[in-house]
């Protein structure tokens, strides 16, 4: 595998984004982790799994700039530590998928509307999810669990028909730590 600073990483998946045209986010998500320059678990993900929600909801027909809104992104997830999840006791991939919503509704942290809440109610309910199932850390299951909320959460309070196919994790084999039966996702 090639070695690639996390800016150029960031890069490489802004690029694969812009070509996109689907609406499923699992789909995007799960192609992009494909590349070389997508680790099994890493920080990269902080930006990744916003960025696939982000540019799944531009083209399910949300009103946004997707490149500018993807440049935000990556200026609050650069921010985000590698190990959140074990570290801070927060997952990075809802963090980034929360910074996503933030940034479709604008809300930062004077917002007095919905939106604020609502964000809050979204990162909520993921990790209590993500508690469940616990540990050891995978990046690729936070992703399917966090983008995949997002999708229900956003067709349920925004009205928005974004795409969600079925989810069935083929990388399993390249993590150490995989849970196996005890992940939603586990392909058997």
């Amino acid at each position: 595998m090639n070695e690639y600073t996390l800016e150029e990483k960031y890069a490489l998946i802004k690029q694969e984004l812009l070509k996109c045209d689907s609406e499923d986010p699992i789909a995007i998500v799960k192609e992009i982790m494909q590349k070389d320059f997508v680790g099994i678990h890493g920080p990269e993900h902080h930006f990744l799994d916003g960025a696939a929600f982000l540019t799944s909801f531009k083209n399910a027909g949300g009103k946004i700039n997707l490149s500018e809104c993807l440049d935000e992104l990556g200026k609050r997830t650069l921010k985000m530590p590698g190990a959140m999840c074990g570290h801070w006791g927060i997952c990075g991939s809802v963090a980034s998928v929360g910074a996503a919503l933030s940034i479709i509704n604008g809300t930062g942290p004077l917002s007095t509307d919905d939106h604020y809440k609502h964000n809050m109610e979204y990162a909520a309910s993921v990790l209590s999810e993500m508690s469940k199932i616990g540990g050891a850390r995978c990046c690729k299951r936070n992703a399917f669990l966090s983008v995949s909320r997002a999708v229900e959460f956003v067709n349920d309070k925004y009205g928005m028909k974004i795409k969600l196919g079925n989810i069935r994790c083929e990388f399993s084999r390249l993590n150490k730590q995989c849970l196996k039966n005890k992940c939603p996702f586990y392909k058997i």
